[in-house]
């Protein structure tokens, strides 16, 4: 197969070896992280496929994430009945030689009736002796912000920081205010369900059982994005001051939601002008699409710093099996999330991706398989293609 190998320091003069190198019996099993992220990222203005440091020097992004990383119990039974282990994680990370994970954030306190863990911690805090919402615990106070919540995102945040790994953190979540045409649906699990707050908020603006509205632009006055748009500033007042910071709209919103989304990244870049650091802000594909074969094509449009596309074949290209070449357009952190969900095992595509420009992302299963050999493979690409852009 023929790769497009893009222009990177270090990178040009032993590409047509990486193939063999990943076979290699002296290839290193372990690519250390090292030394605290610097940061904050920009796009290279002279190789725009990356991002850069603030001393111009090339950042490629390589790492693996797993759906627990900020709050425990996220998705119901999927969790074994114990906490995250983050401090496992971390080091797992470093272990691998990795540089990047996404912060996961879900909206929902459960997906079905019969889960037992609620998802801890959430954004609000609860309000005493005001009623019971359906999750059995007390109703949310919309106006005050829970400081658990935001502690944790900054303390995880920092710790990662530290040992050199960007953080993605996660401002909202696709798959927590519809079914997905799939058989559950966590919006009555929602804090902008009328039954789970004490501020008369609704968010199922046309009553019909979801809260897909939530994720579609309303318009700068509306009540909903008012409330929005605090969030995302108590985020960006959490974590705006630290330089290993990427920020992601949300998970999969539906497929109307590209216009919201993009106006909270524009928010985002206006908000941080005030402030001494900015950082990127990026939109990962729609899901479900409201018409095959255009998603990626719009994501290119935005103002996004960054956009993580799906694998619906353009041009004679897939990002599974045959990735696009960059060029430079947006920083594409193509991530198996959007590609396979948390069912890749091939650790050819780490290559065959970083040989095309682009940033890998795993969504591996870490939690559930840890020793897994195929799984072990990619999580080692990913580190030896970083061994590779440093030389």
């Amino acid at each position: 197969m023929r790769y497009v190998y893009a222009r990177m320091p270090g990178v040009a003069a032993i590409a047509a070896a990486l193939l063999a190198f990943q076979g290699a019996a002296r290839a290193p099993a372990e690519v250390r992280t090292g030394g605290p992220a610097a940061g904050p990222l920009r796009v290279c203005a002279a190789n725009p496929r990356y991002f850069a440091d603030p001393g111009g020097r090339v950042v490629y992004l390589a790492g693996a994430h797993d759906g627990w990383e900020l709050q425990d119990y996220a998705w119901g039974d999927a969790q074994p009945d114990k906490p995250f282990d983050w401090k496992g994680f971390l080091d797992f990370l470093v272990r691998y030689g990795h540089n990047v994970f996404r912060l996961w954030a879900v909206e929902h306190t459960k997906i079905a009736d019969a889960d037992a863990d609620l998802t801890t911690p959430m954004p609000y805090e609860r309000a005493a002796g005001r009623g019971r919402a359906r999750d059995g615990a007390e109703r949310f106070d919309l106006d005050r912000f829970s400081p658990a919540y935001f502690e944790r995102m900054r303390a995880r945040t920092v710790e990662a920081g530290q040992r050199g790994i960007y953080v993605i953190v996660m401002l909202f979540q696709g798959w927590s205010i519809e079914n997905k045409g799939g058989k559950v649906n966590p919006w009555p699990y929602h804090p902008f369900h009328p039954d789970n707050n004490v501020n008369g908020v609704d968010g199922d603006l046309d009553g019909d059982g979801q809260g897909r509205e939530l994720q579609a632009w309303q318009g700068e006055r509306h009540f909903l994005t008012v409330r929005q748009r605090a969030y995302v500033r108590k985020v960006v007042d959490t974590v705006g001051d630290l330089d290993n910071v990427l920020y992601e709209i949300s998970n999969e919103s539906h497929g109307a939601s590209l216009e919201w989304q993009n106006h909270m990244v524009q928010y985002i870049h206006e908000y941080e002008q005030s402030r001494p650091k900015r950082h990127p802000a990026g939109i990962s594909v729609p899901f479900p699409l409201p018409r095959k074969g255009e998603a990626n094509a719009a994501l290119l449009k935005t103002a996004a710093d960054w956009i993580a596309p799906n694998a619906e074949p353009a041009g004679g290209f897939d990002y599974r099996r045959n990735p696009a070449p960059a060029d430079g357009a947006k920083v594409v952190l193509s991530d198996t999330d959007h590609l396979w969900g948390d069912r890749c095992k091939d650790s050819t595509w780490v290559w065959k991706t970083f040989c095309r420009g682009l940033n890998p992302l795993y969504m591996d299963k870490w939690t559930h398989e840890r020793s897994d050999p195929d799984r072990e493979k990619v999580r080692r690409a990913l580190g030896r293609t970083r061994a590779c852009a440093a030389r």
